[in-house]
């Protein structure tokens, strides 16, 4: 999507780190371990994907280096987001916050959201690039290096547009609304086809679709759309991200069989569809732990 010039961006809650720390176990995210034990299971003949939470915590025990943090600079307008990547998850965030504030009743915001280069910490481990971002509900903030979205791009055939780029945000802004909600806190470490993690990814899609349907008419602090309308150029660009992540896509680009028993985050048809169900339909419409497994 493209931002309009003149809207004015607040990046207050956007900050850039690196190093990291101890921590814990991360909630509603991992793309990256997950892809590490699919292949490992699959070289091995054994499920490891009920390890993600020990690999978890095993990276987040880890000393490092003390973090270091800084404030974006020169992110400010609409053009600033259109221009620069990290200016342009700023510019997302900024309405993100506006329009789930008018969506949940008490809404607070996340945190924060926390660029970084390399590594660092969050409450629920380290994070690197390997994890993919995140959503860590010990500290309600989201995690991610930018760098995953040549990741996406060059490793998981994603069309890598900015559109993409922001429903990757809004994805894990969607599971800071079911944490909010507490449905995030009944989800256990399970997986399979019907499972409360497909579950989980699935919703925080559909939330991110109904964002997207709407962001033309999130207004910046003067009254200004921070957003002009998507085209149907850009749906394009975010279905295929969100297809290029499905369990299935991931385990294929792997090498390996599909395996519907260790899926954690749905098929590329599941997210695509629950995507356009949020966009068609708004926020309400995503009751994926109320339908059937055949529904989902």
């Amino acid at each position: 999507m493209t931002f309009n010039d003149n809207a004015r961006i607040n990046s207050g809650r956007v900050s850039k780190r690196s190093g990291a720390r101890k921590g814990g176990m991360i909630a509603g995210g991992g793309v990256g371990i997950a892809l590490l034990l699919f292949i490992g299971s699959q070289l091995l003949g054994v499920d490891l994907t009920p390890l993600q939470p020990v690999a978890q915590q095993f990276l987040g025990g880890q000393q490092v280096s003390p973090e270091e943090v800084t404030e974006l600079v020169d992110c400010n307008t609409g053009k600033d987001a259109n221009a620069d990547v990290e200016c342009r998850m700023a510019g997302a965030s900024d309405s993100l916050e506006t329009y789930w504030a008018g969506q949940v009743e008490g809404y607070r915001g996340p945190g924060e959201v926390v660029l970084f280069t390399g590594q660092t910490s969050s409450g629920c481990g380290t994070a690197d690039t390997a994890t993919g971002p995140f959503y860590c509900p010990r500290d309600e903030s989201i995690f991610m290096d930018v760098a995953f979205f040549n990741t996406l791009r060059e490793d998981f055939g994603a069309s890598g547009g900015s559109l993409s780029q922001m429903y990757v945000l809004a994805h894990e802004w969607g599971h800071h609304i079911s944490n909010l909600t507490g449905v995030l806190g009944k989800v256990g470490n399970e997986s399979g086809p019907a499972s409360g993690s497909v579950r989980l990814e699935l919703q925080a899609d559909c939330y991110a679709g109904s964002w997207v349907k709407d962001a033309s008419t999130v207004p910046d602090s003067e009254g200004v759309p921070f957003m002009q309308p998507v085209s149907e150029g850009e749906i394009a660009d975010a279905l295929n991200a969100a297809a290029a992540i499905g369990d299935d896509s991931i385990m294929e680009s792997a090498g390996m069989r599909v395996n519907p028993e260790r899926f954690t985050h749905g098929t590329a048809e599941q997210r695509q569809r629950w995507f356009m169900t949020g966009y068609e339909n708004g926020p309400g419409a995503c009751t994926t732990f109320d339908v059937s497994a055949s529904r989902l």
